[in-house]
């Protein structure tokens, strides 16, 4: 069951949650449950920031491929240079 509840702010406070709401696609009461939504405070974040987060998750997901040691990148270079 939803409930009004009544903030106290300055005014500017007022104007960036707004903006920023706007910016999310959302209320700022969606904006507002959100971010304290099952006792957490999430971080609210731009399409970018969530965008950066994912390709992140995705990087740390994926399988690292085996890279050369520099010595055996040099070894390679020299006998291709002098073969």
């Amino acid at each position: 069951m939803k409930k009004k509840l009544t903030l106290t702010v300055e005014e500017e406070v007022i104007t960036y949650a707004k903006r920023l709401a706007k910016r999310q696609g959302m209320s700022v009461s969606q904006m507002f449950e959100e971010t304290f939504q099952h006792g957490k405070v999430n971080t609210i974040q731009t399409e970018s920031q969530k965008a950066a987060g994912e390709l992140l998750e995705k990087l740390n997901a994926s399988e690292s491929k085996q890279t050369k040691q520099d010595k055996e990148l040099i070894k390679k270079h020299v006998e291709r240079k002098f073969a």
